[in-house]
């Protein structure tokens, strides 16, 4: 967990501290002790809206640190070491802590009580926020409203119309970079082919105008 500010600092203690889904859950409590695993900066200009920490990056305690990881990095045509520079890109999930997992073995949604709990004091926190890449439903739903139509598929589809609605921050809907999507993305060549470059060269846009961390 990285904290670029005091004001933000203080609050990623709160998070860090964190024991919502456990001790007062809405539903059944988290099956184990939670772990919020988020990277918020004052001065990033892109943030990555994932759903949940998975297994791994439970452990890891570092985000995308699996293969969804290195998938979202081809996509955004960076490597590890720029992912990872905290005063140029935050990550911060919808759900801060692993959920736990269905019975099919897949992740399971982020958890309820997370999002009304923290996101907008974090996103309140990040002034310099003007990039979004919104992964999956939930992100989907928080950053685009109405907009974000009624599946994951729709609002990928209509990612030209959603990135260009007016006002900052931009905000672009991607599938989650799961393996679990790869089917979606075999059958739907144009992502790689359209999505992809305007990813990379927004990305690459925001990168080169970074903060001067002096």
């Amino acid at each position: 967990m990285t904290a670029d500010a005091p004001d933000l600092a203080g609050l990623c203690a709160e998070i860090a501290a964190c024991r919502l889904c456990r001790d007062a859950p809405t539903g059944r409590p988290l099956p184990h002790e939670p772990r919020p695993v988020l990277v918020a900066s004052a001065t990033a200009r892109i943030l990555v809206a994932g759903q949940a920490p998975g297994v791994r990056v439970h452990a890891s305690g570092r985000p995308f640190t699996d293969p969804s990881g290195d998938r979202l990095r081809a996509w955004m045509g960076i490597d590890a070491a720029t992912f990872y520079d905290a005063a140029q890109i935050a990550v911060v999930p919808m759900g801060f802590c692993f959920p736990g997992h269905d019975a099919a073995g897949g992740d399971l949604p982020p958890r309820r009580e997370c999002a009304p709990q923290w996101r907008a004091r974090v996103m309140a926190a990040m002034p310099a926020v003007d990039f979004v890449l919104a992964l999956g439903r939930p992100a989907q739903l928080w950053h685009l409203g109405a907009d974000a139509g009624p599946s994951v598929a729709a609002a990928v589809a209509d990612w030209r119309r959603l990135l260009d609605r007016p006002g900052l921050p931009q905000v672009l809907p991607l599938p989650h970079p799961s393996w679990r999507n790869s089917g979606w993305l075999k059958r739907h060549p144009w992502f790689d082919a359209e999505v992809v470059p305007v990813l990379r060269r927004l990305v690459a846009e925001r990168l080169a105008h970074a903060p001067d961390p002096s």
